[in-house]
Order: structure tokens, then C-alpha cells, then sequence
């Protein structure tokens, strides 16, 4: 049943490609190439392991544990895999990775053609992603398999009555390393027993990128002087409605806005809301922006570098599709304030418990937060340290993989 699903998906893929489908067509091009780049980079005698990351958003979980390998084990070569067009075209030149290309269908045919070419050491699958028939091919063969950054809830096909035909293959793994314990309480109950709770490796990537922020002298020149800086990041209008009322009403705090959309008419739309001076990043300069109020960042890339230079976070998203990326303020040390959309992630309740997080509802409630944070500087301390060390002790997860693999 389920191979046949998996002929009934390449059918409907190529049917859409026929109608002119831009991924279906991306994909299938993709997955003509796969043996004839295998056989055209591989090197005779090279030992290979093999990642496979379904899109680009898994790849970025698994990356900080596939640079650590590559890192210290020089003697292998890596092979990385994606199912997804978008994942594939963000990190076909990525150069941790000797070989990239697309992953084969999951046909029987396939995982044994495949596995055949290429014979890795040890295979890494990121995520949740679970491949039946490659998996159960990479069993047959002994070779050590891995599933990493993985987490799993009861609401997932694999623990309902009818998913009973997939669970033998989460126990084709060598291991499962997954990111907390009720994930492991929950495979326990399906008698999965090889897992193991390591964290999430997103934390060791949000260090890794912290690591690596530039340097940015027109921030850093807005930054100057008394004023506290508050740095509203991936923000949408409905963020910017509950943020801007307080920063029209005090002259306490300077703004730094990276909205989600930088669209002249979003561009504009900011600008009018608020009240102060605001000048754009790409068209000031270090004179105008040192006497500004609001710094709109209209270009993309430079949040991470920008979260350092402000006093306190706002991660946007809250308020209409779901909170962003909460790490990525966090791992800078300053308080992180959310609304209340959390898009299933846990981080927020984590940072909220911790203390250095905190979820607004309203305008009034950011308000008395940014009051309290402005009459008490130890509070506004303290929640910056705990956002530090919030990042730092969940940190280290490619570090305790390795630790347990056997090379």
C-alpha cells in the first residue's frame, strides 16, 4: 500500500509538471540527474555518509551537527539529499557538502540503486522525515542510521490506528535523537526503544550564527547615546499596531524596525505610524541616522547582526501568521517579547518560564512591560541574562550526537 502511494505521487507529480507546474517540473528535472551526479563527483574509495533534509528549514536544523562532523571526522565526504525544489536551489553550492542533489523517490528500486552507488558509512535523516523502503534497505544492509533533531506528538500519523504500517520502519533507525522527552515517552509507547533526548540542534545553530554577525556602523551609530534601543524584527502592520502607540508616546526608547515585507508601500506605511524621526537604512547616513528615532532596515540579511545592538527584542508574527524565529534575539542576550500566536513553537513557553521571555496580548500590556522594563533596570537585567543563558545551556546538541557514534 504504501509503495503504491509513492508510484500514485510520482504520477501526480509528473501530471503537474505536464501542466506547467514550476516545482513538479524543477523536481522532476532534479531526479533525471541524481545517478548521473552520483557517478560523475563520487570518488573511488571515498568514505561517504549520507545527510538527507527534506527542505531547506530541516537542512538548516541539521546543519550545525553536519559542520561539527565535517569539522572534526576530515576523512569523510558528505553527500546531502533534499526532496524539496526550495530546499535544494538555497543550498546546491553549499560547501560543507561534497555532493548535493535530490533524493530518489522512495521506490524499492530506488533505495537499493541508490544505497548500491553510493554506500555511505552511516546515513542521517533530519527531522522527522521517515523514508519506509530506503530505510528499511539501509537495515538489510547493516548500515548505521540515524535520525537527528527529530520530535514527535501523538497527533502524527505514526500513533494513530492507521499509521500502524509506518512504525516498523522508526524502528529501522539506529538510533533516534530527538529533542525532548515527551517525544521519547511517546515513541516508548509504540515500543520504540533506540531514542535518545539530546535537545534541539536549532539552539546550536542560533549560537553558530551569533558567532558569525557582522559588524554594522550605521546601527551601531543609531545605537549611541542614553536611550535604550527596542528592536522590532520580521514584524507585520498587526505587530506594528500594538508596538507603535507606546514609542509615539515616549521619547525614552529609539526603534529599530526589520519588518517581514519591505515593500515600498510597507516601507511608507511604517514611516507614517511613526511619529519621530525615521530614516531608512539603505538611504541614510551616519549624521542623519545618529540623530534619528526610527531605523527602518530595508533590506534582508542583517537581523541577526542587529539584535545585539538593542536593549530588548520584539520577535514578530504574533499577532497574524505565528511567532518567528525567538532564538535568534534570544541567543543575543536581551529580553524577547512575542504575541500571543506561538505557531506550535515551544521556545516561547520556555523563554517565558525562564524569564527571559515575555508574551504580550495588547498594546496595553506591551505598554506596562516597556514601562516596568524603564523603571527597573534590574528586571530589565535579569531578563536579558536569562534569555543569554537560555540559548547557552540548550546549546552543545551536534557536540552530544558524536560523543555517541561509533566512527
Amino acid at each position: 500500500m504504501y509503495t503504491l502511494g509513492i508510484y500514485i505521487y510520482i504520477a501526480l507529480v509528473r501530471i503537474c509538471a505536464l501542466f506547467g507546474y514550476r516545482k513538479a517540473q524543477m523536481k522532476l528535472a532534479g531526479h533525471r540527474r541524481i545517478y548521473s551526479t552520483l557517478k560523475e563527483k563520487m570518488r573511488p574509495g571515498a568514505k561517504y555518509l549520507w545527510f538527507h533534509a527534506s527542505s531547506l528549514g530541516e537542512f538548516e536544523q541539521g546543519r550545525p551537527f553536519m559542520e561539527r562532523l565535517h569539522s572534526e571526522h576530515p576523512e569523510y565526504r558528505v553527500i546531502l539529499t533534499f526532496f524539496s525544489p526550495s530546499g535544494y536551489e538555497a543550498a546546491k553550492n553549499y560547501q560543507n557538502a561534497d555532493i548535493v542533489c535530490y533524493m530518489p523517490f522512495d521506490t524499492k528500486y530506488d533505495a537499493s540503486h541508490f544505497l548500491s552507488l553510493l554506500q555511505p558509512k552511516m546515513a542521517f535523516f533530519v527531522k522527522n522525515d521517515i523514508w519506509r523502503n530506503f530505510l528499511r534497505a539501509l537495515k538489510k544492509r547493516n548500515i548505521p542510521t540515524y535520525s537527528i533533531s527529530s520530535s514527535f506528538n501523538k497527533s502524527q500519523i505514526f500513533f494513530r490506528s492507521y499509521g500502524f504500517y509506518l512504525r516498523p520502519a522508526l524502528r529501522c533507525f539506529t538510533r533516534l535523537f530527538v529533542r525532548d522527552n515527551s517525544a521519547k515517552e511517546v515513541l516508548e509507547s509504540i515500543n520504540v526503544r533506540n531514542v535518545t533526548v539530546v535537545g534541539d540542534a536549532r539552539f546550536d545553530r542560533a549560537v553558530k550564527i551569533h558567532s558569525m554577525v557582522r559588524q554594522l556602523p550605521l546601527v551601531e551609530a543609531f545605537a549611541e547615546g542614553e536611550r535604550k534601543v527596542f528592536v522590532a524584527g520580521c514584524s507585520s502592520a498587526c505587530d506594528e499596531d500594538v508596538l507603535m502607540p507606546y514609542f509615539n508616546n515616549t521619547d525614552g526608547w529609539k526603534l529599530i524596525v526589520a519588518p517581514r515585507c519591505i515593500d515600498e508601500l510597507r516601507l511608507k506605511e511604517i514611516e507614517t505610524s511613526f511619529k519621530g524621526r525615521a530614516v531608512r537604512y539603505s538611504q541614510t547616513t551616519l549624521d542623519e541616522v545618529r540623530v534619528a528615532d526610527c531605523l527602518i532596515i530595508d533590506c534582508i540579511g542583517l537581523l541577526s547582526s542587529i539584535f545585539r545592538y538593542g536593549n530588548v527584542a520584539y520577535v514578530g508574527g504574533g499577532f497574524e501568521y505565528g511567532t518567528g524565529n525567538l532564538l535568534e534575539a534570544a541567543v543575543c542576550g536581551v529580553p524577547v517579547l512575542f504575541g500571543p500566536k506561538r505557531n506550535g513553537t515551544k521556545d516561547a513557553v520556555r523563554l517565558k518560564e525562564c524569564g527571559g521571555g515575555v508574551e504580550i496580548a495588547s498594546s496595553e500590556e506591551f505598554a506596562e512591560v516597556m514601562r516596568s522594563f524603564s523603571q527597573n533596570p534590574s528586571r530589565l537585567e535579569c531578563a536579558a541574562t536569562a534569555a543569554g543563558k537560555f540559548v547557552a545551556e540548550n546549546s552543545g546538541v551536534a557536540q552530544k550526537i558524536l560523543s555517541m557514534l561509533n566512527f
